[in-house]
């Protein structure tokens, strides 16, 4: 058994050390947003945060995760109550076919937790693992914009503890 830590939650999977984490996202936890493309870590179409950075979860051992925090695509936001990247992604209409949105999602967001202003070229760079063959790359620049300016406009807005009275 292999204990993960996956959008806060811990979950016993039995399954062989050596089993790509994209499949025990799928298959044995139900998360589907995360696909798979082409197998071999080239796409990034299954790409998920661990420990806040992006990973390629096809080519990622179950075994190299214990003890870390897995978050998908699920884990940031709700339908009801999206996250500031899958809200921006809506907004701009940034997916055609939507196969590779999860992983634009996952890079993005681990983008503006390290890096709340970035310019172009960081944006750029930070999506440069994800390959998305419809041709939404400019709806999907804009919504990396929109959402870095989101989540600093929620960030000036937030009170503190001391602020609650």
């Amino acid at each position: 058994m292999i204990t993960l830590s996956v959008n806060g939650r811990d979950h016993s999977v039995d399954a062989d050390p050596a089993t790509p984490l994209l499949y025990v996202l799928r298959d044995d936890l139900h998360l589907n947003a995360a696909k798979f493309g082409c197998g071999l870590g080239q796409c990034g179409s299954c790409m998920v945060l661990v420990d806040g950075a992006p990973v390629i979860s096809c080519v990622t051992p179950v075994a190299a995760l214990e003890g870390r925090r897995i978050r998908t695509v699920e884990g940031l936001g709700t339908v009801e109550d999206p996250g500031p990247v899958q809200r921006a992604f809506i907004e701009e209409q940034a997916a055609q076919c939507g196969y590779c949105i999860p992983g634009f999602m996952i890079s993005a967001q681990a983008l503006l937790e390290r890096t709340a202003a970035p310019s172009d070229a960081e944006i750029r760079d930070a999506l440069h693992p994800n390959l998305c063959r419809c041709g939404t790359h400019m709806r999907i620049f804009k919504a990396v914009r929109r959402a870095a300016r989101a989540m600093q406009t929620a960030e000036v807005g937030d009170t503190g503890p001391e602020d609650a009275r």
